[in-house]
């Protein structure tokens, strides 16, 4: 009989097979530095991924003490990976030019977590589909289309305890009646966890857009040709991505209503 080997640290962790997924296209030394930055926001991404769907079956199970602790969670995985842009723009442009034309016509808009992360908190545009047409990962974002969002959650959340949802100016007031404290501290401190989930994914978006521009200025990405085909299906974007389109995308949120409430709010 075969004696299992001991459990080790690199074997439970899989790091010789994560050490092994480096794979540089070029002898340029700063290429090593991207391709980790990157492979690391697509585990953080993850792990956003895994909480925030064990934030909606909490919400759904009507458990907001454990919802706000998993958003809570996500918010600190995000504050954590905005500091990674730190660590690229330790790579001069010059040496990022070295081998950016490697890259193309791959791109950063092709990251399939994100958009996950985009669908699932309410953020679902149809159009991205064409982006992963032929690959597997399209069924991923078909069925976050096809499920019910964060948002979705929230809102049944509060109805389920009795708060007025319907119609929109009902759940307004409710939200308004929420940050006054009229229902009870734990819901405030979990509307607060969506919002600052909201306002985490938005600096995220503006620390990419500054870094984009200091590596490249306002070049087109990498991600040309994506951009035509989007182009080629009336999804109107402005140049051929970079600079351009990422500043097109920094006025999305994902739970407005929240934000509104703010500008109604009275004592």
């Amino acid at each position: 009989m075969t004696v299992p080997a001991e459990l080790t640290y690199g074997g439970y962790l899989k790091i010789p097979e994560l050490l092994a997924l480096q794979e540089r296209r070029s002898e340029h030394h700063d290429e090593m530095l991207f391709i980790v930055v990157h492979q690391v926001f697509e585990l953080w991404f993850r792990l956003s991924l895994c909480e925030l769907e064990a934030a909606r079956a909490a919400l759904d199970a009507g458990d907001g003490e454990v919802a706000t602790r998993r958003f809570a969670r996500v918010n600190e995985i995000l504050r954590v990976a905005v500091l990674a842009f730190d660590v690229i723009e330790t790579m001069r442009p010059h040496d990022f030019l070295k081998f950016r034309d490697l890259l193309k016509p791959a791109s950063g808009f092709q990251s399939v977590q994100f958009r996950e992360i985009e669908y699932l908190a309410g953020a679902k545009d149809r159009r991205f589909l064409t982006l992963f047409a032929g690959d597997p990962a399209v069924e991923r974002l078909r069925r976050r289309l096809d499920e019910p969002s964060l948002w979705d959650a929230f809102v049944g959340f509060l109805a389920r305890r009795g708060a007025a949802t319907e119609p929109p100016a009902a759940l307004k007031a409710t939200l308004a009646a929420v940050e006054r404290g009229e229902h009870g501290e734990p819901l405030i401190l979990l509307a607060h966890a969506l919002i600052e989930f909201d306002q985490r994914v938005a600096v995220w978006r503006a620390r990419h857009i500054q870094m984009t521009e200091r590596m490249i200025g306002r070049k087109p990405g990498t991600g040309e040709k994506l951009f035509q085909r989007l182009a080629d299906t009336g999804y109107s974007v402005l140049g051929a991505g970079g600079v351009d389109y990422l500043e097109t995308t920094l006025g999305r949120r994902f739970f407005p209503l929240l934000w509104e409430v703010r500008s109604e709010l009275t004592a």
